[in-house]
This record gives C-alpha cells, sequence and structure tokens, in this order.
C-alpha cells in the first residue's frame, strides 16, 4: 500500500469523480510511541479498499470495520487504541507500540462537498499552506462531530469565527491543538490542524542516476522537478508520474525556475562546467539544502571556480550528497541522498535510532 501525499489525493479523486462516499480517518491525539502522529490521514472506501497508513498495520482492519458503520450511520466517531497499559495483545491485533491513538472517523460525500479533505487536496496540489478543524466532541446540535471549518471559511459568524482564526493561524504556524468553546452544557471541541505539504525537490540532471532518486523521492511523496538541457533525458516515461521535467540551458536556471519555490535542490548533470553554472544560481537563492554529487575534490575545485559565490552556499552546500551507507549502486546511491535531504529537513542527522536511543 502507497502511503504518499500524492496516493491519497489519486485515491481521493477516483472517488470523489464518481460521488462514491468515503470515510476519512484522522490521528487526533498520541501519546508514547506511534507510528503516525496528529494530522496524518487514510481514506477508506465502501468496498473496504484504503490508502494510508496510520499504523504499522496494526489498526488498519478495525478502522476498515468502523468505517462501515460510520456509512452506514453517517454518523462520526472516535476509536481509540492504547498499547501501554497491558502485557497482552489487544483488542486481539496484537500490539506492541507501548503508544496510544485516538482517530477521529468521518464521512466525505457529496452532499457536504467531501469536505475536509476536499479543501486538503486542493491545498497539497497547489501547495498553499492551510488548516482545518473538525468537531471530536460537541454538546451543541448545531456543530455534530464531524463537521468541519477550514482557513479560507467564509461567511462565518458568532463563535465559529474563533475556530476559523485558529485555523488561520496554525496555516501560517504549522502545529495542531484541540480548541474547545462554548458554555457548560454547549461546549464543543475541535481538532485543528495545520495542512501538511509535501517536500519540493528541484534534481538538476536528469541522466540514469536521476531515475531512481526521482522514483525514491515521488515514492515518499516529494514534489519533484527535474532540468536537463538535453531534451532526450526529458522522456516522460523514464520517471513517475506527476514528476515535473523542464528544458533549460544551466545559465538559464534562475530565470526559468521560481527557485524559492524549492525545499532542496541536488546538482548531477556530471558536466563541471554546467554544475558550476548549477551552483552559481543555488548561491543566490534561499534553498535551504543543496546537494552537489560527486567526490570531495571534484566539490573543491567547483568551489574555486565559484569564487565569492562559493561564500554564499556556506554551510547549505551538501557535498560529497547523501549519508555514508556504503551506497555504491545507482540505487543505492539514490536512497542514501533521499535520506540525507529527509533527515534535514526532519531536522535530524541521520543517525541510527540505536546510537540515538544510547545503546
Amino acid at each position: 500500500m502507497k502511503t504518499s501525499a500524492r496516493s491519497l489525493l489519486a485515491f481521493f479523486r477516483a472517488h470523489a469523480a464518481r460521488g462514491e462516499p468515503l470515510v476519512l480517518a484522522t490521528v487526533i491525539g498520541t501519546e508514547g510511541s506511534t507510528y503516525r502522529k496528529p494530522g496524518a490521514h487514510m481514506l477508506i472506501a465502501q468496498d473496504g479498499s484504503s490508502m494510508g497508513l496510520l499504523s504499522g498495520g496494526c489498526v488498519e482492519s478495525d478502522l476498515v470495520e468502523r468505517a462501515a458503520r460510520v456509512l452506514a450511520s453517517s454518523t462520526a466517531e472516535v476509536a481509540t487504541y492504547d498499547a501501554r497499559t497491558s502485557d497482552d495483545p489487544v483488542w486481539g491485533l496484537g500490539l506492541g507500540c507501548e503508544g496510544a491513538m485516538r482517530i477521529l472517523l468521518q464521512l466525505l460525500d457529496a452532499a457536504s462537498g467531501y469536505q475536509p479533505f476536499a479543501y486538503v487536496a486542493e491545498c497539497i496540489s497547489r501547495h498553499e499552506p492551510g488548516a482545518v478543524a473538525v468537531v471530536v466532541e460537541s454538546q451543541d446540535a448545531r456543530h455534530p462531530p464531524g463537521a468541519s471549518w477550514h482557513a479560507a471559511s467564509k461567511n462565518v459568524t458568532g463563535p465559529d469565527v474563533r475556530i476559523i482564526d485558529c485555523c488561520r493561524r496554525h496555516a501560517r504556524e504549522g502545529g495542531f491543538e484541540m480548541l474547545t468553546l462554548g458554555t457548560a452544557g454547549m461546549a464543543v471541541t475541535a481538532f485543528v490542524t495545520a495542512v501538511s505539504l509535501p517536500a519540493r525537490l528541484l534534481v538538476l540532471g536528469a541522466g540514469p542516476d536521476a531515475v531512481p532518486v526521482s522514483e525514491i523521492a515521488s515514492l515518499i511523496g516529494w514534489q519533484v522537478t527535474l532540468a536537463d538541457h538535453r531534451p532526450g533525458y526529458l522522456e516522460a516515461g523514464r520517471f513517475p508520474e506527476g514528476t515535473r521535467l523542464v528544458e533549460l540551458r544551466p545559465e538559464r536556471l534562475a530565470a526559468t525556475l521560481a527557485l524559492a519555490n524549492f525545499d532542496a535542490a541536488v546538482v548531477m548533470s556530471h558536466n563541471l562546467d554546467h554544475d558550476a553554472q548549477y551552483l552559481r544560481a543555488l548561491a543566490s537563492a534561499p534553498i535551504p539544502y543543496v546537494g552537489l554529487l560527486g567526490p570531495a575534490a571534484r566539490r573543491q575545485r567547483l568551489l574555486a571556480e565559484l569564487g565569492e559565490d562559493a561564500a554564499r552556499l556556506g554551510q547549505r552546500l551538501f557535498g560529497p550528497v547523501g549519508l555514508d551507507i556504503g551506497a555504491r549502486t545507482p540505487e543505492a546511491i539514490a536512497l542514501a541522498i533521499v535520506a540525507e535531504i529527509q533527515a534535514f529537513l526532519a531536522g535530524r542527522h541521520g543517525e541510527s535510532f540505536r546510537i540515538a536511543a544510547g545503546r
């Protein structure tokens, strides 16, 4: 099963286009060690098919059963899974994750415009920040569990304005929270979370070794753009569906692409002069991670050629690119490259969990 944002969007759009209802399962709270964190999504269809994982496969079958009830009743429900307090198998699922999760299941259908996931899908497609709020518990019949708002909601009045303001704040700042509104006997609790946007990767050079880089990056849901001056390398069939292919000369990089839109770039054209031109453009761009394929001696030669522009790259330049995992094949090297970028974007060092745990 694929779990990337791209896979979720494709699953959602296919069912919505046919007017078929879905159940959206969203992690709304966790404690201890859990596979996914608050805001993670899973979609479940009428036939029991699904997209997305909220655990390592531990709770998904139970969620499918619960989704059938939600589809039949049109009533949202919250599932709680707690594997922290017993050594015995939990609910017959045999969990051993030492964590607890609360998951909200809500109906998505044509009558509701498939909200709030239709808004989430639009944010991801446009790569625009956003946030949604969904009622988890309610004593107010006007706002039943599963009712939702989002940061772009309009014509909102009364107490709902506070929820929209909270959505807009999380759209700017990220994160999530539980928000309780109303007075005693009329309280409404909503889960508010920012939309998680996929990383955007720019690969400069579309040679054979760029193919596994794009494949692995696409597999984990990143939006990938490949640029090269050789049209023969920019054949759509060589790369995963959805990969953006751009033909450009290295000296036209900054003029052709909005470099500020990318989270990471990898320079891998295998041509010294072209790599120098790519690096010169990236030196003036705000991209926080710039990877350079090739040995350290090649990096030093390129930096010497860049002169003052080399200082603008500073600590943003990762060359040789990738984690040291003993990679020798193009596929393993691609894995090392994408793994280092993932660690960087997550603010991690890419070390073994065993080392991080002090063992």
